[in-house]
């Protein structure tokens, strides 16, 4: 009875727990949040979807993708581009510029630029483009066997390269400002608050989707060969199969789910620059999903949540010296909880029963 009890919980227990998720930010969320907090939740769920993907990548593939903020920003600024497009055209007719190309530039537009005059393309782009990238990248990394602490340091370093560039090209870009005063989301008003909450609710469906997704990878041949991978990447070589090509699909889905989460982010916030996608944005996102539970289904999506209401709440009550106590906070989790808050009870209970070994 029992064993069917244990049985039944692992096949279903997951899918409760994401219904549970649904039901508190489609549901809950809408109803008792108001529009600020809301606007707010909607940020941290942008956040999510990027740390479901590092979760996938790191938790379970073992990659610690220290720059995931790359991603992020391509789907942000993709979006970004076509926002700040639709806005000139809204005002300035079929063939207007984004302001800051006039105001920091001679008024001509890269040829790049034009078909995120498309909707369909930017969403297109959003999806293929990190895609892409994330291949070739993946591809020239696990191939050579880059691993551990030279692949971490390997992707954060091109975080800062990525955020570098977008500095030094104000005139494509919008520089160290970003891209910004947005009015338009593929023809809604971007003020109007009920549009707002259509376009939350848009990313915590997607949130929800992105770990239907996982949870269906973690059941998976892929999932049990990713995480086989992870633990002893030799022997799976030795039955035949090439761990490079594994871990090249977890980081490619990956960067997907950081760039859709990217896209949201930027009509949520009304603004993406360097400062969202650098090492900095990278190594946040990595906070939230390591005091989850990287390895946890749920964990790297409430993790992140957990770490942005954190740094709301602390940067409102003591806006000088915030990101201390988050700081300090993070590093009293990972040092009593080094799997994360979300597998708290099991390593007390781990510890507890050593204690009891022992004596």
């Amino acid at each position: 009875m029992r064993t069917n009890l244990q049985k039944w919980g692992r096949t279903w227990g997951p899918l409760i727990a994401i219904a549970l998720v649904a039901v508190a930010l489609l549901v809950i969320a809408p109803a008792v949040l108001s529009p600020f907090r809301l606007n707010n939740l909607g940020k941290y769920v942008c956040w999510a979807i990027a740390g479901v993907g590092i979760g996938l990548a790191w938790g379970r593939g073992g990659m610690l993708v220290m720059g995931q903020g790359v991603f992020f920003g391509l789907g942000g600024y993709a979006m970004a581009m076509h926002l700040k497009l639709e806005a000139a055209m809204a005002t300035g007719g079929p063939d207007a510029v984004p302001d800051f190309m006039v105001l920091y530039g001679d008024g001509t537009m890269p040829g790049w630029w034009e078909p995120f005059r498309s909707g369909p393309f930017t969403l297109f782009a959003i999806v293929v483009v990190p895609a892409v990238v994330a291949a070739i990248l993946g591809f020239a990394i696990f191939k050579r066997r880059v691993k551990g602490a030279y692949f971490a340091i390997l992707t954060q370093a091109l975080a800062v390269a990525f955020a570098t560039l977008l500095i030094a090209t104000i005139q494509q870009t919008g520089g160290f400002n970003g891209l910004n005063q947005f009015t338009l989301f593929f023809g809604y008003n971007l003020y109007d608050p009920v549009n707002k909450k259509m376009i939350y609710s848009i990313a915590a469906g997607v949130l929800v989707v992105c770990l239907l997704i996982v949870w269906q990878l973690y059941r998976s041949r892929f999932g049990e060969l990713l995480v086989a991978t992870r633990d002893a990447e030799e022997r799976v070589r030795f039955l035949g199969h090439d761990p490079a090509n594994i871990k090249l699909a977890a980081f490619v889905v990956a960067a997907v789910m950081a760039s859709i989460g990217g896209a949201l982010f930027t009509p949520i916030t009304g603004i993406i620059s360097p400062s969202d996608v650098d090492a900095t944005a990278s190594i946040f996102l990595i906070a939230g999903v390591a005091l989850g539970g990287r390895a946890l289904l749920l964990g790297p999506a409430l993790g992140a949540i957990a770490v942005g209401f954190g740094q709301t709440t602390l940067s409102e009550s003591f806006p000088d010296q915030w990101t201390y106590f988050l700081g300090l906070l993070f590093i009293i989790v990972i040092l009593c909880f080094p799997a994360g808050l979300g597998n708290a009870w099991s390593q007390v209970t781990a510890r507890f029963r050593k204690s009891e070994v022992a004596s």
